[in-house]
């Protein structure tokens, strides 16, 4: 991990002293579109995997090194030194594992069934392994059996080379293969099914119970040569000779081959969430002949456009890379979910068909991704943007929960708080991106309004959210995380609520968002819990992360510290609440000079500290930003390149936490162009300080936005002046209407900060829909 020592910073001498150490930037000859690492977050906790994929494609391919504990939530960890195989699906960054289904295991000699210990690479069909290489859409290894195995994809198909030594070998299908990651007390696995047709198409379902409980996937995989024997296996245990179909939990099969290096043997393997029938035809469609090498150039070509949405020049070769690969993991989730033929597993868990054209989508970490992954892609990739948007306003009339929480694979996990759906639903609203809201407006008000609303364990105790204006440490875990994010997801859902014409509710949600107050204690400025008569919890340290850490914790991953500063929307609601912009400027110097000490109990998710800031986990993710709206810009200027410096490297250790879906990444994108979402609703960008000296950024069709800072440096963090599209421009924000135009946004940096800029109450960034002024 990055080692963080903590400094007050905020003063200029902090800055330079801080800037002495790194290298200079260089001259700015143009822009450039630098490759990618994949194995950049593989390492540490930041839970990425380097195997293929397309850009939110639905498979991805990859080695799987783990999938008995945390940090391998992934299937991969760039420390372990063997691999079981090579599966089809793959989360990326998560911070609690699934999928890794349809293993393929390429070896010689003696079948063995199990992968063994990851201590022990010896045991079991685990092989050690060499010659590792990664690229956007390919990847390559050396097995130490010999055989030197290549993936690529397709969006909704997997492709595998094998090549043998000559002389037998075999593949292994192991179709119980999953991350249980600790030892599971019921069935992970249920009604598998597996076979093999006349034509040699290998087929299987099962539904899985690990994170998304009863999650179906299937699948269709052919071979490019047939093999000489086929052996079934159910329980571990050999089925007779010309079996073709096995059933039950535990299953898998053995291609045996005479002379496995008379050829290369490749794999092509369709998935469905469906049924067999929808991964047999999304094979049929996208797996056509056996030319790996064309499939391995197309996903090569689809990244080259995705990744060619952002070039820059200037920085440090380094932050080129971070940079590449943070637009790289950017674009790996939500993944695609509805077959070629347009149907889909609804959050019902039933089976929907697509009007022409529209496709469905999974795997939205939306706890993190509103935050800044999604502003990201209205800006970099606008018609993922409208797909999605369109995806969560179906997810939410067809889900029994309404707006959806944490969606895997047609299963509402329920995972963290609130249900921020209503926040990328809310933003896309603000930005202008077509589609009918007002029909799932229905939805969203059962679960604003209606308490008998059908739960997930998300959305516990909104009858006493409605009831006292807060949640009760007493009686709900994690009440004042809760309470303060249920409140921004009341002001998202007022946007919607206006949106579909209803006014009334739009008022009454507007009022309620202001909840987030109510646990908000003014005479010590922190977020405290409160008990159900009204009293706060006594006694009270910020530092701990919950009263009774047995029974309740007080915080959502994270702490009082923390916490204080979740709000998003109400920025000057609470800068008076705690005193006004003096004392709110001085809360905030406190938080990012206090001492990084935390209690043995809090969780791993709280790292990356700069005092009790938190830049390993979301929520914090705006909190640097929140300067600008006291007059002191600057300081935010100070410390997002701190944080663009300090919190990523060009290293598998180099993301600072879990990635969650490209959230980490996307903060990395956008500061370092020098502009962040603080309110994703509010559809305003609040300025930093860029990293590079030019960057340009593709719009979407015809446009393009150039972002200016001539002469930038690790020395030159602060805004000195800004202009756009050659006007001087004296605010520290921008409305995403004016960037999304396209233009030239320019920055003049400086050594030192000017202190005018941004100060004006009437330059100040918009919240709750207004400004100071």
């Amino acid at each position: 991990m990055i080692a963080i020592t903590r400094r007050t910073l905020l003063a200029t001498s902090g800055i330079a002293a801080a800037a002495a150490g790194l290298p200079g930037s260089a001259l700015a000859r143009g822009v450039e579109k630098a490759p990618p690492d994949l194995f950049v977050g593989t390492g540490g906790d930041g839970h990425t995997y380097p195997g293929p994929t397309t850009p939110f494609g639905m498979v991805q391919v990859g080695p799987d090194t783990d999938n008995t504990r945390w940090e391998g939530c992934s299937g991969y960890h760039r420390t372990d030194t063997s691999i079981m195989g090579f599966s089809h699906t793959h989360l990326s960054g998560t911070g609690i594992g699934d999928l890794m289904d349809v293993l393929v295991v390429p070896s010689r000699g003696a079948v063995e069934l199990v992968p063994g210990p990851r201590e022990d690479p010896d045991k079991g069909y685990r092989q050690r392994f060499s010659e590792e290489h990664a690229e956007p859409g390919y990847y390559r290894v050396r097995l130490e059996s010999g055989v030197l195995s290549e993936l690529t994809a397709t969006e909704r198909t997997g492709w595998q080379r094998h090549r043998f030594p000559q002389g037998p070998g075999h593949v292994l299908l192991d179709f119980w293969h999953m991350p249980p990651v600790q030892p599971p007390t019921y069935r992970l696995v249920r009604d598998a099914t597996l076979s093999i047709a006349g034509d040699g198409t290998i087929t299987g379902s099962r539904s899985v119970y690990r994170w998304a409980k009863g999650r179906k996937i299937h699948f269709a995989l052919k071979l490019s040569r047939a093999p000489d024997r086929v052996t079934f296996y159910v329980d571990d245990k050999p089925q007779p000779d010309g079996t073709r179909t096995v059933s039950g939990d535990k299953l898998k099969l053995v291609l045996h081959y005479d002379d496995a290096g008379a050829a290369p043997i490749l794999t092509k393997c369709g998935l469905s969430g469906v049924d067999v029938a929808g991964a047999r035809a999304n094979l049929e469609a996208e797996g056509r002949g056996w030319n790996f090498d064309a499939h391995r150039r197309a996903a090569t070509k689809a990244w080259d456009k995705a990744l060619g949405t952002v070039r820059v020049s200037g920085g440090t070769p380094e932050q080129r890379t971070i940079l590449a690969s943070a637009i790289y993991h950017a674009q790996l989730a939500p993944t695609l979910f509805s077959d070629v033929d347009g149907r889909y597993m609804g959050l019902d868990r039933k089976v929907h068909q697509l009007p022409a054209k529209e496709r469905a989508y999974s795997t939205y970490s939306l706890w993190d991704t509103y935050r800044t992954l999604h502003p990201l892609l209205t800006l970099i990739a606008p018609e993922r943007a409208t797909e999605f948007t369109h995806d969560l306003l179906r997810q939410s009339i067809e889900s029994p929960f309404g707006p959806p929480v944490w969606p895997l694979q047609g299963v509402e996990t329920g995972t963290m708080i609130g249900w921020h759906a209503v926040a990328v639903l809310a933003e896309a609203h603000a930005k202008g991106i077509p589609a009918d809201y007002a029909a799932a407006w229905p939805a969203i008000r059962r679960r604003a309004f209606d308490p008998t609303t059908p739960d997930v364990a998300s959305t516990r105790a909104r009858g006493d959210y409605a009831k006292l204006g807060y949640l009760p440490a007493d009686r709900v875990d994690e009440s004042v995380s809760r309470t303060q994010e249920y409140a921004y997801d009341d002001w998202a859902m007022a946007h919607l609520a206006e949106a579909a014409g209803a006014h009334e509710d739009a008022a009454a949600l507007r009022k309620r968002s202001l909840n987030y107050r109510n646990v908000l204690d003014p005479k010590i400025r922190f977020a405290r819990a409160r008990l159900a008569n009204g009293s706060w919890i006594t006694p009270y340290d910020p530092i701990q992360i919950g009263h009774k850490v047995e029974e309740y914790r007080d915080y959502t991953e994270a702490n009082g510290w923390q916490a204080t500063f979740l709000n998003q929307h109400d920025i000057y609601g609470q800068i008076a609440h705690f005193g006004g912009e003096a004392a709110f400027e001085a809360k905030l110097d406190a938080l990012f000079s206090a001492p990084s000490t935390l209690p043995d109990n809090a969780p791993p998710d709280i790292s990356g500290l700069v005092g009790q800031y938190a830049h390993g986990n979301e929520p914090s993710h705006h909190v640097a930003y929140l300067y600008a709206y006291t007059g002191a810009p600057w300081k935010t200027q100070a410390m997002v390149r701190r944080l663009l410096t300090e919190m990523y490297k060009d290293d598998p250790d180099g993301v600072i936490g879990n990635d969650d879906c490209g959230q980490m990444s996307a903060w990395f994108v956008m500061s370092a162009l020098g502009f962040y979402p603080v309110d994703p609703v509010e559809a305003a960008y609040v300025f930093g300080s860029p990293l590079f000296e030019r960057a340009e950024v593709k719009l979407g069709v015809n446009r393009k936005l150039v972002v200016e800072a001539p002469g930038n440096r690790p020395d030159t963090p602060y805004v000195a002046a800004v202009t756009w599209n050659g006007r001087p421009w004296t605010r520290s924000w921008i409305a995403h209407r004016e960037l999304a135009k396209g233009g030239t946004l320019r920055f003049t940096m400086s050594g030192t900060p000017n202190r005018d800029f941004g100060r004006a109450p009437a330059d100040r960034p918009p919240s709750y829909g207004s400004t100071p002024a």
